[in-house]
């Protein structure tokens, strides 16, 4: 059985390394037929044979008032029983809204029969770009790894954002990479931000209040840091579990030291991990530079990025990258991708190897459940090793780390 490389320094960044293994899973058959691509008959695939033991994801996915519906369908279209789950609504949700949740979580048979699903019951007061947004992210770590720890990447999303791949084409070609990278979109080259957010002094009420408030500035202003170097990027990412190990234990300190500075930093989200990597010289040279996002910005650029629509449904496929952001509930773009890009039905899990359910009259083929280690990629598996390829190509990995 081919074996996937355990860490860096057993794994060469070419391209052709990744593009030569993870195209010996897909399935011999021609492009999936829609809507169902996945067949029930194991022997249509030979990705049992030929790849190696499929990772496990830890996603936390987090929303606020009016995110409830949303917050499901993202859920739905993440689900697989191989990975591990933390879904949260904020403090500003209405207790409906949030029990809600609680009882979709604790009902859903599919997510009772293995276990992997977990909602954050006790619901943290979050402040928008305040440090409690990097303090609940940690705290949805600690409860992944409490848990067994049993996962290989954490992956945090909003309820704004929805996958554009199966998690079967993610764990397949996932398999294949060492389990200590981290994509993490980043830059030292701060620019503007250095007086904006780094020189200014905010408070997060969050941190002690009960009811939410805005971040809040104070008169005095602070220098540059001189002890570690700031870094600023996306506030999505995922990263490997030793990171997140050490972003818990922090047992040099730093971890900590970076915390309690970015408590009085602007939109800290788009900080901590970052500055926290690159200045630990364990896990600066694991960094992939890439949030794995489509994301993109209205013209002249908004607060916010764009809410994406059914114009950009070719840009995101273009894209490559396995998830995009952000999305209106219920935008008919989301029904476009379900369709094409996940092979799902409206209020189903996304359909993968572990489902050998029928279709027949609208059913749900995940309602019954096979063997959760057998991967059958779609074509989405291929427009992602494409992109991995590139960000792991000689020309961008290493010379794209924490500069």
């Amino acid at each position: 059985m081919l074996q996937a490389p355990s860490s860096l320094s057993s794994f060469s960044s070419s391209p052709r390394s990744l593009h030569l293994t993870a195209r010996l899973c897909f399935p011999s058959t021609a492009p999936f037929p829609s809507p169902a691509p996945f067949s029930s008959n194991p022997s249509s695939t030979h990705c049992r044979f030929l790849s190696p033991p499929p990772p496990r994801f830890a996603y936390f996915i987090s929303g606020s008032n009016g995110d409830g519906k949303m917050l499901k369908r993202t859920l739905q279209a993440l689900y697989h029983p191989h990975n591990r789950y933390v879904v949260h609504l904020d403090l500003e949700a209405p207790p409906e809204e949030r029990l809600d949740l609680q009882n979709y979580v604790s009902t859903h048979p599919v997510f009772v029969r293995f276990g992997n699903v977990k909602m954050i019951t006790k619901a943290n007061l979050v402040t928008y770009r305040g440090p409690t947004m990097v303090a609940n992210t940690i705290h949805a770590a600690a409860i992944l790894l409490k848990e067994g720890g049993d996962w290989d990447w954490f992956i945090n999303l909003s309820a704004s954002d929805y996958p554009l791949v199966t998690q079967d084409d993610l764990l397949h070609t996932f398999s294949y990479l060492p389990r200590d990278l981290n994509f993490i979109d980043h830059t030292s080259n701060i620019g503007w931000k250095e007086y904006q957010r780094a020189k200014p002094i905010i408070v997060d009420p969050g941190l002690y209040m009960t009811k939410k408030a805005d971040v809040f500035w104070v008169t005095q202003r602070r220098s540059v840091p001189t002890a570690f170097k700031l870094f600023t990027g996306s506030a999505w990412m995922a990263l490997s579990k030793p990171f997140v190990d050490y972003c818990i234990w922090g047992w040099d300190n730093l971890p900590r030291t970076v915390l309690m500075y970015y408590a009085n930093f602007l939109s800290s989200p788009e900080g901590y991990f970052h500055t926290v990597i690159c200045n630990a010289q364990e896990f600066r040279n694991t960094t992939v530079n890439s949030d794995l996002h489509f994301i993109t910005w209205d013209n002249p650029p908004k607060q916010h990025p764009h809410h994406l629509n059914l114009g950009d449904m070719q840009r995101m496929i273009d894209s490559k990258a396995p998830f995009a952001r952000k999305f209106h509930q219920d935008d008919p773009v989301l029904d476009k991708i379900d369709s094409e890009l996940l092979f799902k039905g409206p209020g189903m899990l996304v359909p993968g190897g572990w489902c050998i359910g029928k279709r027949d009259n609208g059913s749900d083929p995940c309602s019954v459940v096979g063997n959760t280690t057998v991967l059958r990629p779609s074509p989405g598996a291929k427009r992602l090793e494409v992109l991995l390829s590139s960000l792991l190509s000689n020309e961008n990995f290493r010379s794209k780390q924490c500069k």
